[in-house]
């Protein structure tokens, strides 16, 4: 059990302490930004009492998946290349959406 207990140690301090550098401090934070769109998203269904997906969650989205994407390059890993990707086509998409319909609701407004 204490060979067990001292390789788990030695693996944490590899992996928290020797390996911390500025690129594990931006994948920290765009993880964090990442998840606050479920957060933010959580909060809105909540207030309103039914499911809502608000515009915060996507640039959320957009923000946290494009310092994910910019990680995944520095690691020069191809799953998560390419998954984050992915995501941020999808994410920009949305966005592009929820414009496009603003843009065409503030040109049907009545002009009294």
């Amino acid at each position: 059990m204490s060979e067990f207990l001292g390789s788990l140690s030695g693996w944490l301090y590899e992996v928290f302490v020797e390996g911390f550098d500025l690129w594990v401090v931006v994948g920290l934070f765009a993880q964090a930004m990442f998840s606050m769109r479920f957060i933010v998203q959580w909060v809105a269904s909540e207030r309103a009492r039914r499911s809502v997906m608000p515009i915060a969650f996507w640039f959320f989205s957009l923000g946290g998946g494009t310092l994910l994407f910019a990680y995944a390059l520095h690691l020069k890993d191809p799953v998560f290349i390419i998954g984050q990707g992915m995501g941020l086509f999808i994410y920009m998409r949305n966005l592009w959406l929820i414009y496009r319909e603003k843009q065409g609701l503030a040109g049907a407004s009545p002009s009294g």
